[in-house]
Parts: structure tokens; sequence; C-alpha cells
């Protein structure tokens, strides 16, 4: 705790312990939700460490904007709370996208009953949804983005300050409309391949009708698989863009869905 602040501003132990108690929910709620913070990679302790670290550093600066009512309850709680949750569920549409994508394209190359155990999630997932979702987690870390939403979500104390966070039901409604999109987006990523393993299975399937002698089934296969993987690898290198793109823009959404509940408090 800032003792200089409290004598310098008048301010009471108890408004100060309120207002970093406020902050550290807000933060700790990324930690909760958000995709790559909320990884049981990282172990709890350095997330304890550097959420309290953060917390003491930033309610000095947040607890003095005008708006700002550092003052402890469920509902201040609660509203920081769904900050991170507004943040994470956001943010995970675009691991949602990969996911999908994965299990689309685990079909085309007949990996349909292939699934692994998340050690995160602790649930089964498609083999190249998982594959997918590393890709995501080190774009996220390689482009730096892991720090843009941690500046984001400081960010947010300056539209929607300390203990004035009421979520508008409205907000709901909009994060329903962006995860109606998870699916176009998978179909946007997957899409090269689709059309690449379907014109292999129109070439086999002519050359059969032409040669009925062919063995078919034991050529679409591997057919289908080669070239699926040829052009996938090839489309891998647009896929960070897409991930860049998509993280940053869902990073603003979930800026303005958080401004609007501020201003409606």
């Amino acid at each position: 705790m800032n003792a200089e602040w409290i004598r310098a501003g008048g301010v009471t132990w108890e408004s100060a312990l309120a207002a970093t108690t406020l902050v550290l929910v807000r933060i700790s709620g990324l930690m909760v939700f958000a995709p790559v913070f909320s990884s049981d990679a990282i172990p709890m302790r350095v997330k304890a460490a550097f959420v309290l670290a953060v917390s003491c550093l930033v309610a000095p600066l947040v607890a003095a904007f005008p708006r700002a009512h550092a003052e402890l309850g469920i509902l201040p709680v609660l509203g920081e709370l769904s900050v991170g949750l507004v943040f994470g569920l956001t943010l995970s549409l675009v691991f949602e996208a990969l996911s999908f994508a994965g299990q689309v394209l685990g079909f085309q190359f007949t990996f349909s009953l292939v699934n692994v155990l998340d050690p995160n999630a602790s649930v089964q997932t498609p083999l190249m949804g998982q594959l997918f979702g590393l890709l995501g987690t080190l774009t996220v870390i390689a482009g730096g983005l892991d720090r843009t939403a941690m500046a984001a979500l400081l960010r947010t104390f300056a539209a929607a300050p300390v203990g004035t966070v009421t979520l508008d039901p409205r907000a709901g409604l909009a994060l329903l409309r962006m995860a109606s999109g998870i699916f176009a987006a998978a179909l946007q990523l997957s899409a090269p391949v689709l059309a690449a393993t379907l014109l292999a299975e129109l070439t086999v399937a002519l050359a059969g009708k032409l040669a009925p002698q062919l063995p078919v089934m034991a050529v679409t296969v591997p057919a289908k698989t080669l070239l699926g993987y040829g052009v996938l690898i090839g489309s891998l290198a647009v896929w960070p863009h897409w991930i860049e793109g998509r993280f940053t823009s869902l990073l603003d959404a979930a800026g303005h869905l958080l401004a609007g509940a501020a201003g409606g408090a």
C-alpha cells in the first residue's frame, strides 16, 4: 500500500484498502476468464503475485479519477469481476473459432475419432483443434497481444472507473451476436483446405468412373490428406495476421461494451 498516497490525499486506510481490493478483483478477473492468462500452465502463485503487484501500483492512480467510487460491497465486487468476464468471453471467441476450424479440418483429414485430453480444460478436444489452439497461444505471446490485453484492461479504468461498473443486459446480446460469427470465422480459416480436399475427392471419383479397376477407397484418403496438408501448410502463413486482427478487434469490442456499461451506471 502506498502510504504517501494516503497521507497526501487525506485518504483513510479503509478507502485505500477498498480501492486496492476492487482493482485487484478487476485484474484477477482477467486471470480467471481470459484465454492464455487463465491457463493452468501458469502457476497460481505467479498469478497471485502478479495481480497483487499490479493492483498496488495502479490503485492510487485509478482511485483519483473523478467518477471513481471505491466502496466495498456485493454489487461493486460483482461489477469489477464482470469486467474480466467480458474480456474473457470476448477474447475466447478467437480460440473457439480456431477449435471449430480444427474440428472441421479433422473430418477432412479423417481424424474425426482422434481426440486428446486438454490438460488446461480437462476435456477431450479434437486433435487439429488442439494444434490450432497452440498456434493461437503462440501467436498471442509472440505478437505481444498478452501485453496489449493487459493494457486494454488498464485503460478500462478511465472509461469505466472503479466501483461504477454495472453491466447492461444488452451486453449479453452483443456477446451472443459476436459468438454467432464463430462458424463464419472457422469456415474462412478452413475454406482453402476444404476446397482442396473436395477437389481431390471429385478427381478420384471421376478417375474411378473412367477406370473401375482403380482402388478408389484406397486412394481417396491418402490423396485427400496429403493435398489437404500441403494447402494447410501454405495457408498457415496468413493465420497469425488473422489471429492478431481478430484479437485486436475483439479487445476494442470489449472496451466499447464496458464503456457503455459504465455510462449507464
